[in-house]
């Protein structure tokens, strides 16, 4: 046969134990640890749980040599291999093997409360954790015996992928950009070069350069021989005018 190289995990240890010998169970009702001579233990030692695979096994060995008094492998648990009594909970019955197809069943006790609860938390997660590696095996086999989708292209197929229509932007209808320094182009059918001259080859005179002088320079009087460049009038004059016109005489009736 070939060599179990599966590595062996540790899984509890507590350093006193007691065995008992127990007597056959008289009924199909649980063992009560109070039908044990608990004074008088047959065995006392260390014990350990250790797991290899989906195993767990329960050793007894000698707390100073190290040597196995007694072994027992766990398939599930709870289960017949352990077996808590009904009047405690920190004795447990535990079925032993040999080794050549013999079994036996002893009693195990503890003598603190927290190590049998360390004990049976042990086993309950060593087989919740094979439960769960069981789940994922048989999830993982379902999906390796289903047909997988093949989505890769066969030779000479193709592939047609329709695009919605793009509306281009027409290059008559653009509007067109403004030229640099803010000046708009000139109108249709306008000569480049400014405005047009006036009719008769006479250059026009701005307004404003006419009568902007007499409007700036108010510190220097207006001639009196000018005409009148003045936009405003001699109202001053024409004011003294008046005082010397006679109204005309109304007519005298016949």
């Amino acid at each position: 046969m070939a060599e179990d190289n599966t590595y062996e995990s540790m899984l509890c240890v507590k350093p006193e134990v007691h065995v008992y010998r127990i007597p056959p169970r008289a009924s199909n009702r649980g063992y009560r640890a109070a039908d044990w001579k608990l004074d008088e233990p047959a065995w006392s030692g260390r014990m350990k749980i250790t797991a290899k695979g989906k195993l767990a096994y329960i050793k007894l060995e000698d707390r100073n040599t190290g040597e196995l008094f007694a072994q027992a492998s766990v398939e599930q648990y709870p289960g017949c291999t352990v077996e808590a009594v009904t009047d405690s909970s920190r004795y447990f019955v535990i079925r032993i093997e040999d080794g050549n197809g013999r079994h036996a069943f002893i009693g195990l006790g503890f003598a603190d409360r927290g190590d049998s609860f360390d004990f049976n938390v042990a086993l309950q997660d060593h087989f919740k954790w094979v439960k769960q590696e069981g789940e994922l095996a048989k999830l993982e086999a379902t999906q390796s015996e289903a047909p997988k989708l093949d989505l890769s292209f066969k030779e000479g197929q193709t592939i047609k992928i329709s695009i919605g229509n793009i509306k281009k932007k027409d290059a008559a209808g653009t509007k067109p950009r403004p030229v640099a320094g803010g000046l708009l182009p000139p109108p249709p059918g306008g000569k480049p070069g400014g405005i047009l001259p006036p009719p008769g080859g006479q250059p026009t005179v701005s307004a404003v350069q006419t009568h902007t002088a007499p409007l700036l320079d108010l510190g220097s009087p207006v001639p009196a021989a000018q005409p009148n460049t003045d936009l405003w009038g001699d109202f001053t004059s024409a004011s003294s005018n008046t005082s010397h016109l006679v109204p005309p005489s109304p007519p005298q009736l016949q």
